[in-house]
């Protein structure tokens, strides 16, 4: 059995995070365990080759899969924590007129765009440049991949995980304390509690959509942003689809591309092949863009609904929205003090925004035995 004094479940933005606040401030017995072989959760992009690009560092040339802008304005910590990483931003593109695809049976129309307010920011190199710059600053030999915990138990004063990687293989870890980076639908479907939740937590957790899940994007790369030479922004919205809200997702000092979200339903995308779905998609562009739009360089799709850690059965079924953020933690029974949520779902001001991320994770830090509120306002 190995032990650590803290154990993170999840090492999407919220465990990074949490760790990365721990080791800031000393402390080192902690173990992050993460399903994938790889990091970010959520976080991912693919790269003009086409290729994903997780735990490639200092990539420039990549386009989000998951969570693409933020809001420094009103998402502060998020904003110091972006400035404290050295990363650099800009402003979603949005110069130009937006096409708009009124019904089925209307031909696209051109339409004055609008700016938003507050702007929306991206990174350079995408958001994957935030999961990888927490990477860089933490011991890898505390971060596990490929070890999907199955089952938590209560055993005195601390907490037991029964974790299984990819072959079968199973291993124990005790901690006092464990954080919970994983939506919380995904832990309740997943975990397994001895002793069981409390009832009520444990409804509230299976009730909360999860942010992404019923999601499915399409990118496509170009060499040129041929739509900007029309005065376009390559924002666009569309009543016919498949693709239901579209932008301008060019790279600075990289390639051009337009990404979309598909309005068709988790349900029904599941019956399609990638094949069929990248041909109405280009077709899409087509009439929204022109002709130029026919021959993208890369075409890249990204089903949120059919990835296994982000995902349960009800997710496909789920409204696209951000949810009320449910209780982080046990208010009484065994489970009391021992585990708290950490994911983006459980941020009571930004539940299920990259934001959300970060502030729930500092919360739970912060309520840990090991600091006061001060200590945690300091960082280094």
């Amino acid at each position: 059995m190995q032990t650590a004094r803290i154990a993170i479940i999840g090492a999407g933005l919220s465990g990074l995070y949490a760790a990365w606040l721990l080791e800031s401030h000393g402390v080192q017995d902690y173990v992050l365990l993460e399903a994938r072989d790889t990091l970010g959760g959520r976080i991912a992009s693919a790269s003009a080759s086409g290729q994903d690009t997780r735990d490639v560092a200092d990539a420039i040339d990549r386009f989000d899969l998951g969570p693409t802008w933020f809001w420094p304005d009103y998402q502060r910590e998020l904003h110091r924590l972006v400035d404290e990483l050295g990363l650099e931003r800009f402003a979603q593109f949005e110069t130009g007129d937006m096409v708009l695809e009124r019904s089925p049976d209307e031909p696209p129309m051109r339409t004055r765009g609008y700016v938003n307010s507050p702007t929306s920011m991206r990174l350079v190199g995408g958001m994957q440049a935030l999961v990888d710059a927490l990477r860089r600053r933490l011991d890898a030999i505390r971060v596990v991949t490929g070890q999907r915990v199955r089952r938590l138990r209560c055993a005195d004063q601390h907490v037991e995980l029964d974790g299984e990687d990819a072959t079968g293989g199973a291993t124990t870890w005790r901690a006092e304390h464990v954080l919970l980076a994983m939506p919380p639908r995904l832990v309740e479907h997943t975990i397994a509690f001895e002793p069981a939740l409390p009832l009520e937590l444990a409804q509230q957790w299976r009730a909360t959509a999860t942010w992404m899940a019923p999601h499915a994007k399409y990118i496509a790369i170009y060499e040129t942003p041929f739509w900007r030479g029309e005065g376009l922004s390559g924002e666009a919205r569309s009543a016919r689809g498949p693709l239901t809200e579209i932008h301008d997702a060019s790279m600075p000092g990289g390639s051009a591309a337009l990404f979309g979200f598909f309005g068709v339903p988790a349900r029904v995308r599941k019956n399609v092949s990638e094949d069929v779905l990248r041909t109405h998609c280009r077709a899409q562009l087509v009439r929204l863009f022109g002709p130029q739009a026919a021959t993208p360089r890369i075409e890249v799709i990204k089903d949120w609904a059919q990835d296994p850690y982000t995902a349960t059965s009800d997710d496909l079924d789920t409204a696209s929205h951000h949810a009320e953020a449910p209780a982080a933690v046990a208010a009484s029974g065994p489970w009391r003090g021992r585990l708290a949520g950490i994911a983006s779902e459980w941020s009571p001001r930004f539940p299920g925004y990259v934001a959300g991320a970060i502030e729930a994770a500092g919360l739970a830090v912060q309520a840990l035995p090991l600091f006061s509120f001060d200590d945690l306002g300091r960082r280094p």
